[in-house]
């Protein structure tokens, strides 16, 4: 067998193991959002993601014979399948003494990691990073193999770290593994001008990504010095110079998508970046509080105990789908681990240039990111020791560290052919038990399994549908948001529904959005618990309902009005009642079950269950807006003491 149809086998066989567990719709967190911004050729929250967009559009578009959620689904999955086979064929052309066999396996085990799967399976730029990050560091291979006077691989190399800018910056994880590779030459003295150059063009776009121009000089004097070592004619740096200077260009120029589109101001235009100071903005993530080295966020053992949670699931997640470590799982988790220091051990002795390319890449994709990231501690992780909710992030992030998975993956794979061959087994078996995390993840990592499959669509149309014609919705935050969006943008379910999102209010851009598009006035940007009472006042006053859903909390819904009428997992606020009540306090706050509206919401949802029971997962936001979607029947149900108890924790009726 040829290395090209191994990896060609090996991405096929992963892509119809995605295909297999691939939602068959929105799913929660930024999937909505993503999905929603390609339907309109609009523009995702910061950095914007432009390339991504247009990417996933020109996909849907090509493949209309499918839903254009599933499509987009479907596109994360080729992008792992495609980072899977270049996987294959850079360790099959750089493998030394190891069999293609370790290559195959090694490719399907980097692929079967949980946190690479559920990206695979799903509208989410990380499959998209992943394909381009592998793509990098393939292309630098050949970079470092090729002649000294051959410089198209290394053009290549630039332009796909400048190309992290318009995708995401997450792909310069692997910026380090390039650099590496480009001047790590076989038998030959380190290639310092290659290396310069690759390195320079990482740190200019590094500095492009955070519209920091300090950093672009850094990068382009690196480069450019780079050059002048490399090149041993003037013809020769003036050609390596516009060349590189070209691509790296082009690549940026993608960027010029989101101010073209925000004039013409698409159903998603988050940030809004018509003018070059709004698109730094969008692009650098001003709008987030981007934390720096120091000082850390957590203590930096506990970010390391974080990184081994996420570890612990990655092999065999479905041996323990819950936060609370198993004992079957962590056995099984060491054996793939112990297969890691086979695997490693073997390339070191083999191929000494790759292994250490993998090497880097785990450095960089686990060490490298926890030291850089700064997070603070996960969703799941030490409640016991940092009980405040505002230290922990708003959901777990291990995909962040998934070239660090990857990369002992990698390993893994190559481990146990590797143990095959010292039982003296065929290779096959080494590559079955590489493949042993497909068995072991699927149940987990499975998409297609209902309740969940369904579930952000029935909780947007629960949502949207029994409101009020003209009604302004407020909602908490992504998970709230998102499907909504996707509801609204793709498949048309109540535009005329305003949906307001309380996080956001603290944006400039959005408050000016609002009132832009809807005649939503307020003072401006400023505490959200200040606009959202004035928004709600502008559009009482254009005689327009104003909703809030229950997962808003209490105290923020109560800024909004003082007496409101329940119709499901929404109340609507009572205008008159309003106008008669000044005060909105908890205290004065009047609250009146529609038993009819909320009746016949409780029996849609008990359809839709089917008596289907939820699986344990590792991400809760499906158990919690499970139980949000049963608020209808808690309603419903006598009011005894326990009934009032799980209302105020779950619905927020107080």
């Amino acid at each position: 067998m040829t290395a090209r149809r191994a990896a060609f086998g090996a991405g096929l066989a992963m892509l119809l193991v995605y295909a297999a567990t691939l939602a068959p719709g929105v799913t929660f967190w930024d999937s909505g959002e993503f999905i929603a911004a390609a339907h309109s050729f609009g523009i995702p929250h910061p950095p914007g993601t432009p390339v991504f967009v247009i990417a996933l559009k020109a996909w849907a578009e090509l493949l209309g014979f499918l839903s254009f959620a599933r499509a987009t689904n479907l596109f994360s999955a080729v992008c792992t399948a495609s980072a899977v086979s270049v996987t294959v064929l850079w360790l099959a052309r750089t493998r030394g003494g190891l069999p293609l066999s370790a290559s195959i396996a090694a490719g399907i085990s980097a692929g079967a990691m949980s946190s690479v799967w559920q990206n695979a399976t799903e509208t989410e730029v990380y499959a998209a990073t992943l394909a381009l990050a592998i793509a990098t560091v393939a292309a630098a291979d050949l970079a470092g193999r090729s002649g000294p006077q051959e410089r198209r691989w290394l053009i290549v190399v630039v332009y796909l770290i400048a190309l992290a800018v318009p995708l995401h910056m997450s792909a310069l994880v692997a910026a380090p593994v390039a650099v590496f590779l480009v001047g790590r030459r076989e038998n030959e003295p380190f290639a310092w001008g290659r290396a310069a150059i690759v390195l320079g063009a990482a740190i200019a776009t590094t500095g492009v990504g955070r519209a920091s121009l300090l950093l672009v000089i850094i990068g382009v004097v690196f480069a450019a010095a780079g050059i002048s070592r490399d090149a041993s004619s003037t013809s020769e740096r003036t050609w390596t110079t516009f060349a590189i200077a070209g691509v790296a260009l082009l690549a940026f120029s993608a960027l010029l998508i989101l101010p073209a589109r925000a004039a013409h101001d698409p159903l998603i235009n988050q940030g809004n970046p018509r003018t070059l100071e709004q698109l730094a903005y969008v692009v650098a993530r001003r709008q987030y509080a981007v934390q720096g080295l120091w000082p850390r966020q957590a203590p930096v053992w506990l970010q390391l105990a974080n990184w081994f949670e996420y570890a612990d699931w990655q092999f065999a997640l479905s041996l323990g789908p819950t936060v609370i470590p198993t004992v079957t799982r962590v056995l099984a988790t060491i054996a793939f681990a112990a297969l890691g220091v086979v695997g490693s051990r073997w390339q070191y002795a083999e191929d000494r240039r790759s292994w250490k390319a993998v090497a880097l890449l785990f450095a960089c994709g686990s060490l490298g990111v926890i030291v850089y990231l700064n997070l603070k501690a996960g969703r799941s992780f030490a409640w016991s020791f940092i009980p405040e909710d505002a230290r922990h992030e708003a959901r777990d992030r291990d995909y962040f560290f998934v070239l660090g998975f990857w990369a002992w993956g990698i390993w893994a794979g190559i481990g146990a052919v590797g143990l095959a061959r010292r039982l003296k087994l065929p290779n096959w078996i080494g590559v079955a038990a590489a493949a042993l995390p497909v068995a072991l993840n699927w149940s987990a990592v499975n998409r297609r399994s209902e309740p969940e499959a369904s579930m952000p669509r029935e909780l947007a149309s629960e949502l949207l549908q029994p409101l009020p014609p003209r009604t302004v919705l407020f909602v908490g935050g992504d998970n709230d948001t998102y499907p909504l969006w996707y509801a609204q943008v793709v498949e048309g379910t109540r535009r005329d529904v305003t949906v307001v999102t309380l996080p956001l209010l603290g944006a400039e851009w959005y408050v000016s959005e609002l009132e832009r598009r809807w005649r939503l006035a307020s003072n401006g940007a400023g505490l959200p618990d200040r606009v959202a009472p004035q928004l709600a006042a502008s559009a009482k006053v254009q005689g327009r309902p104003v909703a809030v859903s229950l997962t808003v909390s209490a105290e923020d819904r109560n800024r909004l009005g003082s007496s409101w009428r329940v119709i499901g997992i929404a109340a609507v606020s009572d205008a008159e009642a309003d106008g008669r009540t000044n005060a909105s306090t908890e205290d004065s706050t009047v609250i009146r079950v529609d038993s009819t509206a909320v009746a016949a919401q409780a029996r849609r949802v008990e359809e839709w269950l089917a008596g289907r029971a939820s699986h344990p997962q590792i991400d809760p936001v499906h158990e919690f807006y499970g139980r949000v979607l049963t608020c209808p029947k808690l309603l419903l149900a006598p009011r005894s003491t326990a009934v009032v108890a799980s209302l105020d924790s779950l619905c927020n009726l107080r």
